[in-house]
């Protein structure tokens, strides 16, 4: 029985290249959680922070939606960020059982700092990749996701 010279692949060009989708914030998350531990943040609470400084007043609920979390996880991190004196929670007015967040300032302190650290990764990241390229990428990214809408 002669073997097959051409077997069928099980990796094309399209896997390779979601793969590479895939890596690039794999990396990023490892460079994010190494960059914020000597801030004794972990890259969720910077996340979190930076949500709660965007939208004052961001509810716990609102904040596991763009965390992509559950509330007992987010209820968690803001327990850890709230004992850190990072974060405050205020009851609602009106609705005493939801709570908003609110940034204390030593948090507002560090923020110049957590964004040199973004800044300096991004720079990292873009090397060798121009303003147009970028540019591109974006809109590329942009109608991917798009496309995966239900």
């Amino acid at each position: 029985m002669a073997q097959d010279l051409h077997p069928p692949a099980y990796m094309t060009d399209t896997d390779e290249l979601i793969f590479l989708v895939e890596e690039v914030p794999r990396k990023l998350r490892r460079l994010f959680d190494a960059s914020t531990v000597r801030f004794g943040l972990t890259r969720t609470q910077w996340r979190a922070l930076a949500y709660i400084f965007r939208t004052p007043g961001l509810t716990q609920t609102e904040l596991a939606k763009c965390l992509e979390l559950e509330r007992a996880s987010v209820g968690h991190v803001i327990d850890q960020l709230e004992a850190a004196d990072y974060v405050e929670r205020r009851a609602m007015e009106g609705n005493r059982r939801v709570w908003t967040l609110h940034l204390q300032p030593k948090a507002i302190q560090i923020l110049p700092s957590l964004r040199e650290e973004a800044e300096a990764i991004y720079r990292r990241l873009f090397v060798g990749i121009t303003a147009n390229e970028i540019a591109t990428l974006k809109r590329l990214l942009g109608t991917m996701s798009t496309n995966l809408e239900p």
